[in-house]
């Protein structure tokens, strides 16, 4: 799965609003096996004028980039053992940095000297719901160690909700329409958090877009291959 995401502002606590602007990213996510993920996404910014952070020269500017990767392991398939059990992952994302000030050196510790802007480690759990004719309801909840480099880190419980339609009958032009159509809402320990998914061509093309806090808006776009 690749695709990129355009960002309206920066996401809430990365340096100050004024200094840099994280404006798009682009990332590749693959599914190794149905029980691991792993994934890499690049974040590039915006220099914004006046920038006291960035050179003169950068000025209104696309520069540098923050890279970071992720991954996903599913301890517990939803429905083994009991038809009620959920599913369980166990996810991170942005582990380690080069070291801020050059050198080279891998670094996992957490004194500052890093690019950890948005490393977390994760625990979740998923339950689905379904309701024949109307839809599906995807139940979420999750433990969130937040330890980016630069913030205030903490541990918090994080929740969400989704609503896929699978409306009939099918062959209906809007039923089939609004079939594509996924809304989301989440609690992600720190915000709230609201948006929607939308599936083109046989989920080979999908839509994104949310309101980051209620209020700052991103989308974006991924193209999925099916392996199988």
């Amino acid at each position: 799965m690749v695709g990129g995401n355009v960002l309206h502002l920066v996401p809430l606590q990365y340096l100050t609003t004024n200094e840099i602007k994280y404006t798009f990213n682009y990332y590749l996510n693959i599914t190794i096996f149905p029980w691991l993920e792993v994934g890499y996404t690049c974040t590039i910014n915006y220099a914004e004028h006046g920038s006291t952070y960035f050179p003169e020269q950068s000025w209104g500017k696309y520069t540098n980039q923050d890279r970071a990767f992720n991954a996903r392991l599913r301890l517990w398939k939803e429905g083994w053992w009991k038809s009620w059990t959920p599913q369980i992952v166990l996810g991170l994302d942005d582990p380690t940095s080069h070291e801020a000030y050059g050198g080279g050196a891998i670094k996992f510790d957490e004194d500052g000297m890093q690019n950890n802007h948005f490393t977390r480690y994760y625990l979740a759990a998923t339950k689905h719901f379904s309701f024949t004719g109307v839809g599906t309801l995807g139940v979420h909840a999750a433990y969130v160690d937040y330890r980016a480099c630069w913030f205030p880190h903490y541990r918090r419980p994080a929740a969400g909700v989704n609503f896929k339609f699978n409306l009939l009958p099918e062959d209906n032009l809007a039923v089939k329409a609004l079939n594509g159509l996924d809304l989301m809402a989440e609690y992600d320990a720190r915000t709230v958090n609201i948006g929607a998914h939308y599936q083109l061509w046989k989920d080979h093309i999908n839509l994104i877009a949310e309101l980051n806090n209620g209020k700052y808006f991103s989308g974006g776009i991924y193209f999925k291959i099916h392996l199988k």
